[in-house]
């Protein structure tokens, strides 16, 4: 009989400090990086194709469909690969959305606290 134990996490404290600002940056950095990663994900789709079609000029560019049945395989293979594309783009769509609506708030913020500043001063 084997008996499982529960794993031992250690007692992880990372002292981070980051403020409204870095945490923004580092959203609209993530959803860029997101957006290259899908960038390349659609290159390599098409690229694909280009080889199944033998128009692919690169020395790597693999076996030619031999017939209709492997080209529309290749094909449906693509399509359900964009649509996940097209799925992730929309959400982050949506997250950019929402950092955008965070910068307008955090703006908003410090030109509020900046006039009732001024207004204190005089």
């Amino acid at each position: 009989m084997i008996y499982l134990s529960f794993p031992n996490i250690p007692n992880i404290k990372p002292d981070i400090d980051l403020d409204e600002e870095d945490v923004l940056s580092l959203l609209l950095a993530s959803i860029a990086l997101e957006e290259l990663s899908l960038a390349h994900i659609m290159n390599a789709e098409a690229e694909k194709l280009q080889a199944v079609l033998g128009t692919l000029t690169t020395s790597a560019s693999g076996t030619k469909a031999q017939s209709l049945h492997d080209l529309l395989k290749v094909n449906r293979s693509v399509e359900r690969t964009l649509r996940t594309v097209l799925k992730n783009q929309m959400l982050l769509q949506f997250k950019l959305e929402d950092v955008s609506d965070l910068i307008q708030l955090l703006h908003d913020q410090k030109r509020k606290k900046h006039k009732e500043k001024d207004n204190c001063e005089h």
